[in-house]
């Protein structure tokens, strides 16, 4: 049978411990695989900073584990692409995935999409997210550094994420619903024997409250019914973490096969969905535990399950994928930081590693126009960081160009920071601080939108972007560490590309306390909506595109 150069045997969506794991088993199978994700490879476990009950590990931290599952699965041929998923068509032997980037035919799907942290609901929540109600505790833990923290949940991430916050808070205090924690005994002793934790059983949230920020929090006993309320001192703030469970990301199932009442996805004894060539594996599934141990090895079951399934398909149909290549794996980047040289403790030799320059190149070669990297600098040591980074990046292509300008802008606000310029001109793109971390990704995409042809846009974007007719400055403060930045500063940074009366302006929370302090953050990303003759608009969290567009207006 011959074989399809255009064809994947599988398309996983998802990019987490699951998604990589199902990756490495097919690809080195000899299946050709393809893993789509939206933020960022790894998952939800890239936000953890220290994995202990991962069997063989004595210790990692989340986003080195991923990445050692993704070289795994490249060495054996496994392909990424970085785009959103927009909707499946599943109903023949060749099943479509619709992306941001462009349509991917597959004999077979899986869906490893994980899930997400579900909001609560007590009076106050939704009002003052980002201003003291927070959802990760490795994002926002350092902006409530000597205040009183509340821990919201009684499972595993409450116990974990409370003893984390430790490190930071004054004193932390968790509320469980139950009389007693729902997870391990091990791991919640963790928490218990914490000198530096209260917890109260049988309690809930009824509400929290503040000013600019949430000063007070009121909750109430289960079994009396009594209410406390915990109020900080004059000027003085707290902050509430929620860990009270997942919501699956099923939205992309929905129609196309069962979900259970919670928006779970049940499967058979084959790991498949209702829908015929549609698995699913990890924390989108009904299940009792959801642990990066558990979403492994579902995800090779699964994966084995999937082997089976195409092997018939190609019988069936006669059409055969193009085998992938088996490539060496990339061993581990180590560079040692020499006195001085980097800011924040990482070269850019590690940020730019062989794996990396290897994907960069697709995206190069993909550029239309020259753009040139305008770099704004002080005399200190993250501007020769932000230097060294820049330097680096476009000694990969003859279509980046590195500029050192002078710059009136204050060193407490603005520098360093680095603008994209097109064609001699300001694009409106611009990073303060050096993007690593999560947001090397986003920089790498805003250039491309920069360039063009750019990430495709659904026409109502399009032209939604086409008719802001107003001056308008986003500003985006963001974390290296944040999993929920990337997506809001590509938002804000394709919308400039595309608009010249957009500009989108990115902060490192860490590099910039005084513009930290101006919009009182206390989660990230921030987005912050100027516009001449209005007043300014702030809000916190992850957006798309279109929902930035409707903050626009």
């Amino acid at each position: 049978m011959p074989a399809e150069g255009n064809l994947y045997d599988a398309v996983v969506v998802g990019g987490g411990p699951a998604g990589l794991t199902a990756a490495l088993y097919l690809a080195r199978a000899r299946y050709r695989v393809i893993v789509v994700e939206g933020d960022r490879f790894g998952g939800q476990i890239t936000i953890t900073s220290e994995v202990v009950n991962y069997p063989g590990v004595l210790s990692a931290s989340g986003s080195e584990l991923t990445d050692t599952m993704r070289r795994q699965a490249e060495a054996f041929g496994a392909e990424f692409r970085l785009a959103q998923v927009t909707s499946l068509e599943v109903g023949g032997d060749v099943k479509v995935v619709h992306t941001s980037k462009g349509d991917l035919r597959c004999l077979a799907v899986l869906m490893a999409t994980g899930a997400s942290p579900r909001q609560v609901g007590f009076e106050g929540e939704a009002e003052f997210r980002g201003r003291g109600v927070a959802y990760c505790a490795t994002c926002d833990g350092e902006f409530f550094t000597g205040k009183r923290v509340f821990v919201v949940g009684g499972g595993f991430a409450a116990a974990e994420e409370g003893a984390f916050l430790t490190r930071y808070a004054s004193h932390v205090t968790i509320l469980v619903r139950e009389s007693d924690f729902t997870c391990a005994p091990a791991t919640a002793e963790v928490a218990k024997s914490n000198p530096s934790i209260d917890v109260l059983y049988n309690t809930e949230v009824v509400r929290v409250s503040g000013g600019d920020a949430v000063d007070s929090i009121t909750y109430r006993s289960r079994v009396t019914g009594e209410e406390t309320t915990f109020s900080a001192g004059e000027g003085e703030r707290i902050g509430v973490f929620v860990f009270a469970g997942y919501a699956p990301a099923s939205q992309l199932l929905q129609g196309v096969c069962e979900l259970d009442p919670r928006g779970y996805v049940p499967t058979d004894a084959n790991h498949m969905t209702s829908a015929d060539g549609v698995f699913a594996a990890g924390d989108l599934c009904v299940k009792e535990l959801r642990q990066v141990a558990t979403a492994v090895g579902e995800a090779a079951a699964t994966s084995t399950s999937m082997e089976r399934y195409l092997k018939a398909a190609h019988d069936r149909t006669g059409l055969v994928p193009t085998a992938p290549e088996a490539r060496r794996p990339q061993a581990a980047t180590t560079t040692e930081e020499k006195p001085g040289e980097t800011g924040a403790g990482t070269s850019p030799s590690a940020l730019i590693d062989a794996a990396m320059r290897q994907q960069l190149q697709p995206v190069f070669e993909r550029m239309e126009r020259p753009l040139e990297l305008r770099l704004h600098l002080a005399d200190d040591d993250v501007s020769a960081e932000l230097r060294a980074y820049m330097d680096e990046l476009a000694a990969l292509t003859p279509k980046l160009t590195v500029s050192v300008t002078a710059s009136d802008e204050g060193r407490g606000e603005g520098l360093p920071f680095v603008e994209v310029c097109r064609d001699g001109s300001p694009t409106g793109l611009a990073f303060h601080g050096v993007p690593g971390g999560h947001e090397f990704t986003s920089f790498v995409l805003g250039l491309y939108n920069a360039a063009g042809p750019g990430q495709p846009l659904d026409q109502a974007d399009l032209s939604a972007i086409e008719h802001i007719g107003t001056d308008t400055s986003l500003t985006v403060i963001v974390g290296l560490s944040c999993t929920m930045c990337p997506e809001v500063v590509t938002a804000a940074q394709h919308i400039a590309a595309l608009n010249p009366r957009v500009s989108a302006h990115v902060y490192d929370v860490n590099r910039f306390p005084a513009l930290r302090d101006r919009y009182n953050v206390m989660s990230v990303p921030c987005l912050v909506v100027s516009q001449e003759g209005t007043d300014e608009r702030v809000s916190f969290g992850r957006k798309g595109l279109s929902q930035v567009l409707e903050l626009i207006g």
